[in-house]
């Protein structure tokens, strides 16, 4: 029991907590009130958007779930972010290990960079494939990849981060499509050139920092967006044609999820326009980092950098959202199995049928209907 104990603060601790012991209420100051956040929670709009043409990024646990998605829907996605996160099914086990601390003991040996071996992995996705559980992995060759790992991240380790390299490399992604920014001595955190902690601080809450390179705040949600798009983006928006729209996550998540009841998306207005065919970019929040948390409130998806932009690239960003529950008390994507489903003798999680990843899906799939 000690050893149970031990492993699941391990795994709270390295999926985003402060402090192994620090509770989920947290002594953060709240984010200032914005209209958008307390607007009433809407429909999911249909935009027309090109269902070919998603791309998704993450920080931590939404790191971990981009590349979850970007692999299980393959054919569909061009491009994934990853930042401190880790390779598919790194925590994934089968049904003689369940029901037990395995997840938990597995989970906190990826963080380590233990056991992480890329063929194993890749073993694990030919696995899934044979199962009809994923897309065939042949498409993943023609993603663009972004990989960040920061170098003074006591979180994820950079072991990890080689071995989703790797894998990459594996999976046949060319060097020239896949980029890895392992320079900046950055802690567990996105960045942003506008807010955020002091670069390598220590791991806190709302994961966000602002680093220097060469004397100039680094722009992460850029440098995803240029890379996973392949294009150099028209200059940023100085003022946004529109404001983040909540809308009603409970269409797309049964009961149980971990999604909260509310997700936010942000539409330029150009997208508006009937047949304007934007693409789509996910952003999956990190542990603790869900707008739910009022230590958090809107820096993700309205003050992150990525709707500046978004604005003036034809470029419609979803940012899903999972909360804190019972089994999932630090507000995390499901990167190790916590939804329990089970086909034959392995986890679903990272899979079409995962629970997060379809109902993700299915809201983008939402946004590709004929503009309403």
């Amino acid at each position: 029991m000690r050893r149970l104990i031990a492993a699941v603060l391990l795994l709270f601790a390295c999926l985003g907590a402060p402090r192994i012991a620090a509770p989920p209420v947290l002594a953060q100051p709240a984010a200032p009130a914005q209209p958008a956040a307390a607007a009433r929670p809407v429909a999911l709009p249909h935009f027309g958007a090109d269902a070919d043409g998603i791309s998704v990024s993450g920080l931590s646990s939404g790191g971990f779930m981009a590349m979850q998605y970007a692999v299980a829907f393959s054919k569909s996605t061009i491009g994934a972010g990853i930042v401190a996160g880790g390779p598919y099914g790194c925590a994934a086990f089968g049904a003689p290990l369940a029901g037990g601390p395995r997840a938990v003991v597995r989970a906190g040996e990826c963080m380590r960079g233990q056991n992480v071996e890329a063929q194993h992995f890749l073993d694990l996705v030919k696995q899934y494939r044979k199962l009809g559980l994923i897309d065939s992995p042949a498409n993943v060759a023609r993603q663009r990849i972004y990989l960040f790992h920061g170098g003074a991240d006591a979180v994820v380790s950079s072991a990890t981060m080689e071995a989703t390299r790797a894998l990459y490399r594996l999976l046949r992604v060319p060097a020239s499509r896949l980029a890895y920014v392992g320079d900046i001595k950055a802690g567990h955190a996105f960045l942003s050139d506008d807010l955020g902690d002091d670069c390598a601080a220590q791991p806190a809450v709302p994961f966000i920092s602002r680093c220097p390179v060469a004397g100039v705040p680094y722009d992460q949600p850029r440098a995803i967006l240029e890379h996973v798009l392949g294009r150099r983006l028209n200059a940023r928006a100085t003022s946004l044609s529109s404001s983040p729209l909540p809308f009603d996550q409970r269409a797309f998540a049964p009961d149980g999820s971990g999604f909260s009841d509310t997700g936010y998306l942000f539409v330029p207005a150009d997208c508006r326009a009937a047949r304007a065919r934007c693409a789509v970019h996910v952003v999956f929040h990190g542990c603790l980092q869900g707008a739910a948390n009022p230590a958090v409130g809107n820096r993700v998806y309205d003050r992150l950098g990525f709707n500046e932009w978004a604005d003036t690239n034809r470029l419609i960003v979803l940012y899903p959202q999972v909360t804190v529950s019972r089994g999932n008390p630090m507000g995390c994507w499901d990167w190790w199995g916590y939804d329990g489903k089970m086909q034959g003798l392995r986890q679903t999680f990272p899979t079409r049928i995962g629970t997060q990843i379809a109902a993700v899906h299915a809201m983008v799939a939402e946004l590709a209907k004929p503009a309403n």
